[in-house]
C-alpha cells in the first residue's frame, strides 16, 4: 500500500505538465474553440472490488479523456462535437467514440431546435457528466447517475426542441423535449452485467424519447424540475444453455452451436422491453457559497428475455441529498447520502420485494474535499461508506465476476481523482 500511495502522489505532482490543449482561432470571422480534458483516479476499498476495478488491492484503472470543438456559424446557429474515451476497470477499454455532435439553431429564447447526437436532458447533472470541473464530487451519486451507464445515458441520436420562457414574477421555465435512438456500447455496464449470466450481446439499443422541465423560481437560488423518459430497447446476441432459467430444449434449437463434444451450448438470445420508463424530480438551492441538491429517480422496466420465454420486471428507486460549501477559491467540501433499492420479479419465480437484502440495495454516505490547485487543475479526495451492493438487476458498481470470493455487506472506498480541463 505504501508503494501505491507514493505512486499516486507522483502522478498527481507530474500531471499538470502532461496536458495542455486549449486554443481559439477565427474562421471566416467566427470564433472556433477547441478544449480538452482528462482525469486520472485511484480507488482503494477494504473488501469488495468496485466498478470492475481491483480496488481491494488499490487500482489506478480509472481514466477518461476527451476533446471538443465548437463554433457559431451564424448568430443563431451553433455546431459542436466531442470525442471521448475512458477506461474504468473493464468498462470502456480505451475505445474512443463520438460522445456528442450537434447542430443547434435558436430562433428565439423560447424556441430552438438541435439535432445529431445530442446530450439527454435528465435531472440536474446527466448532460454535464462529461465535465468533471462542474461537480464537487469524484463520483456523482450512483443511485441517480450510475457511472457504469454513463456512455449509454449521456446522449441520444435524434433531435430536441427547447426554450426558455419568462413567466413574469413567477421566474422562468426551461423546457426540452426529445426523441432519438439510444445505443449501449459493448463495453458498457449493462452488457458487462449480462456476461456473468452467460449472455453476450452484439447489439443493444432502441427508441428513446422524453422531456425535461426546469423552473427557476422567483425565490433567489431555488431551482426545481422534473424529467420523464421512455425507451423501447431491444438486445440481441448469444446465450449459454447452462445460464438459461429454462430448459435448453425450449430455446436452443433456434440456432444451436457446438464445436466439440462437451462444449458449452450456445443459442441465439433476444430481449426487448415491454415498458421502460424513468421519472425523476429534482431541486437545488444555492445561497452564497452553499449549494444543496436533491433528486429522486424511479426506473421501471418490464422486459421479455430468453427469446420471448421469460419475463422480468424491475422497479428501481434511487434518491440522494447533497450539500457543498466553497470556503475559498481553492477549497470546497461536500457530502451526500445516496439511497438505491431494487424490487424485481423474474418469470414464474417468487417476487423479490425485500429491499433490506444487501443485493437489493446500496446506501452510500460520502464525504469529499475538492482542491482547485489552478484554474485548470483540480484534485478530489472522496470517502464512501456503503451498505449493500445492489448488483442483482441493474449496474450499480458491484459485479460478481470481479468479486469471485463473494460480496461483503459493507464497503469502505477511497477515491482520489485529479482532473484537467483546458
Amino acid at each position: 500500500m505504501r508503494f501505491k500511495t507514493i505512486s499516486l502522489v507522483a502522478i498527481i505532482a507530474a500531471a499538470p505538465g502532461l496536458l495542455h490543449a486549449q486554443f481559439e482561432f477565427k474562421l471566416d470571422g467566427r470564433s472556433v474553440q477547441v478544449h480538452s480534458f482528462a482525469s486520472q483516479g485511484f480507488g482503494y476499498s477494504n473488501d469488495n472490488n468496485y466498478m470492475t476495478m481491483k480496488t481491494s488491492k488499490g487500482s489506478f484503472a480509472m481514466t477518461d479523456a476527451g476533446a471538443n470543438i465548437s463554433t457559431t456559424i451564424t448568430d443563431h446557429f451553433r455546431v459542436g462535437a466531442q470525442i471521448y474515451l475512458r477506461n474504468v476497470g473493464n468498462l470502456g477499454n480505451w475505445q474512443p467514440h463520438l460522445d456528442w455532435a450537434f447542430g443547434d439553431y435558436r430562433f428565439k429564447d423560447w424556441f430552438g431546435i438541435r439535432g445529431g447526437k445530442v446530450k439527454t436532458a435528465l435531472g440536474l447533472f446527466n448532460d454535464m457528466q462529461d465535465n468533471d470541473s462542474l461537480h464537487t464530487f469524484a463520483l456523482l451519486p450512483q443511485s441517480v447517475y450510475p457511472t457504469d451507464l454513463r456512455d449509454a445515458t449521456i446522449a441520444h441520436t435524434g433531435g430536441d426542441i427547447y426554450g426558455n420562457i419568462a413567466i413574469n414574477r413567477l421566474g422562468r421555465l426551461a423546457y426540452t423535449a426529445y426523441a432519438g435512438h439510444r445505443q449501449d456500447p459493448n463495453d458498457g455496464g449493462y452488457l458487462y452485467l449480462l456476461h456473468d449470466r452467460g449472455i453476450f450481446m452484439t447489439s443493444y439499443g432502441g427508441l428513446q424519447y422524453g422531456a425535461d422541465l426546469k423552473w427557476t423560481t422567483p425565490f433567489k437560488g431555488v431551482v426545481m424540475g422534473a424529467s420523464h423518459m421512455r425507451e423501447e430497447i431491444t438486445g440481441t446476441g448469444t446465450g449459454t444453455c447452462n445460464s438459461a432459467p429454462i430448459g435448453c430444449s425450449t430455446w436452443l434449437p433456434v440456432t444451436t452451436q457446438t464445436s466439440a463434444p462437451g462444449a458449452t451450448l450456445m443459442g441465439k438470445y433476444e430481449e426487448h422491453s415491454l415498458k421502460d420508463q424513468t421519472n425523476l424530480g429534482y431541486a437545488e438551492y444555492t445561497i452564497g457559497n452553499l449549494r444543496l441538491d436533491g433528486e429522486y429517480r424511479r426506473y421501471w422496466r418490464d422486459q421479455i428475455a430468453w427469446n420471448g420465454l421469460w419475463e422480468v420486471r424491475a422497479d428501481t428507486r434511487g434518491w440522494y441529498t447533497s450539500a457543498a460549501y466553497r470556503f475559498n477559491k481553492w477549497l470546497e467540501l461536500g457530502s451526500y447520502y445516496s439511497r438505491y433499492a431494487c424490487m424485481y420479479k423474474r418469470g414464474s419465480l417468487a417476487a423479490s420485494y425485500d429491499t433490506s437484502l444487501p443485493d437489493h440495495h446500496l446506501y452510500d454516505k460520502t464525504v469529499t474535499a475538492r482542491f482547485d490547485l489552478t484554474k485548470f487543475w483540480i484534485v478530489k479526495v472522496e470517502g464512501h461508506f456503503m451498505d449493500g451492493y445492489g448488483s442483482n438487476q441493474s449496474p450499480i458498481g458491484f459485479y460478481a465476476p470481479d468479486n469471485p470470493q463473494g460480496f461483503q455487506p459493507n464497503t469502505k472506498l477511497l477515491i482520489v481523482r485529479t482532473g484537467f480541463s483546458f
